[in-house]
């Protein structure tokens, strides 16, 4: 099932759906509950598709952001988990809005050419939560450059990565005595070496999901002036290009499980007969997957109008939280309806609809919550006074 088919993306999916041929549900299965699908980030990576967003200047495939959102829907289409490789192609936003020509050169070439992992994204913290202007991991400028402190909580893929982009204060918070000063001013943010780098521990949180997810320790952390990436206390601002792009993205990955969904959906319930007919003949199971391909549909329209926009340069965030917000609640609705659709074997492992029904589900509350979502919208569009 294609949800809106462009005849400019054909070549595109076909590539993805070939590399990801080679990972049927049996490897994703194996990998239950917590390993790292090693093999397959780097069949993608060699296959040139992490490295997408990179320009070609730097050896990059210099993809638009649209085309990237193809790549990850295919990915999650073909039932595989884009998670342990979606992080590369959003948090790349930053460094390529803001970073130095020298850091561009110098980090680049080798994220490019999977020499060098950048996964981690390391903005949320334990105290703080989804209010990112109190985050008090801190960043002192000392003579080696500068000396970071603090913790980051749910910065996945951080044990499988080689670097991570880190949100930290470099100036107190406003205090409201200076009207012209903001929350989100005096945070800055740094491009850190994970594995060179002394004073950083790792650890892993279980999750109902095979999500690779961590808690980061940060004592004492010394990095070299040029970590620093773009202008200091401007970091906020920085990461939302980033954020931006990563909500589209995430909305990709849903569409792309709601369709893998769906079409599980669709065969079992076309063959399986009970009562003398297939079950797809029901109402009560045919209405519901209906329903959730309309909204799919819905969902991808507003995720390709996002895409584009980024594509542009023009304002976006609006868009791009609609399309995380519609997708995830569309794929949500999708797991469900596959889910009864196939009863009990719905629970069976060998049918991945379980895995998928977990893998889905975490897309409601994050990268954020969908509720935060609908705040956004209430406030910055329709005009409403802020609710937190």
């Amino acid at each position: 099932m294609e949800l809106t088919p462009l005849p400019e993306h054909d070549d595109l999916r076909a590539g993805v759906r070939a590399v990801c041929a080679d990972f049927p549900g049996s490897y994703w299965q194996g990998l239950e509950p917590d390993r790292y699908p090693t093999a397959f980030v780097a069949a993608l990576t060699a296959a040139g598709y992490l490295g997408a967003l990179v320009p070609e200047e730097y050896g990059g495939g210099g993809a638009t952001l649209t085309q990237a959102a193809v790549i990850l829907e295919e990915v999650a289409a073909s039932g595989a988990n884009p998670s342990a490789c979606h992080a590369q192609m959003y948090v790349m936003g930053t460094l390529l809005r803001h970073g130095s020509e020298e850091q561009k050169r110098r980090w680049l070439p080798r994220i490019a050419s999977g020499a060098l992992r950048l996964q981690a994204f390391g903005v949320t913290e334990p105290e703080a939560g989804s209010d990112t202007t109190r985050i008090t991991t801190r960043a002192v400028r000392v003579p080696q450059g500068w000396q970071i402190d603090g913790g980051k909580i749910w910065t996945s893929r951080a044990e499988h990565s080689d670097l991570m982009l880190l949100l930290a204060r470099t100036a107190p918070r406003a205090d409201g005595a200076d009207p012209s000063a903001r929350p989100s001013d005096g945070l800055s943010t740094f491009l850190v070496d994970l594995r060179g780098t002394p004073g950083i521990e790792i650890r892993p949180i279980a999750t109902m999901m095979n999500h690779s997810t961590t808690q980061v320790f940060l004592d004492g952390v010394v990095v070299s002036e040029d970590a620093l990436v773009g202008v200091e206390g401007q970091g906020f601002r920085q990461i939302l290009d980033g954020m931006n792009a990563e909500r589209i993205l995430i909305a990709s990955e849903c569409l792309g499980d709601g369709r893998f969904l769906l079409d599980r959906a669709v065969a079992y319930a076309s063959q399986r007969e009970v009562f003398g007919r297939p079950v797809g003949a029901n109402q009560g199971v045919q209405f519901p997957l209906a329903h959730a391909y309309a909204h799919l549909r819905a969902a991808d329209l507003v995720r390709l109008d996002a895409a584009r926009r980024f594509d542009a340069g023009l304002p976006c965030g609006a868009e791009a939280n609609m399309a995380k917000l519609l997708a995830s609640e569309a794929s949500f609705a999708a797991a469900n309806a596959s889910l009864d659709a196939h009863g009990g074997y719905g629970f069976a492992v060998e049918y991945d609809v379980e895995r998928k029904f977990r893998e889905t589900r975490l897309y409601r509350t994050a990268p954020v919550s969908n509720n935060l979502v609908l705040a956004h919208l209430g406030h910055h569009v329709l005009g409403l006074p802020k609710s937190y």
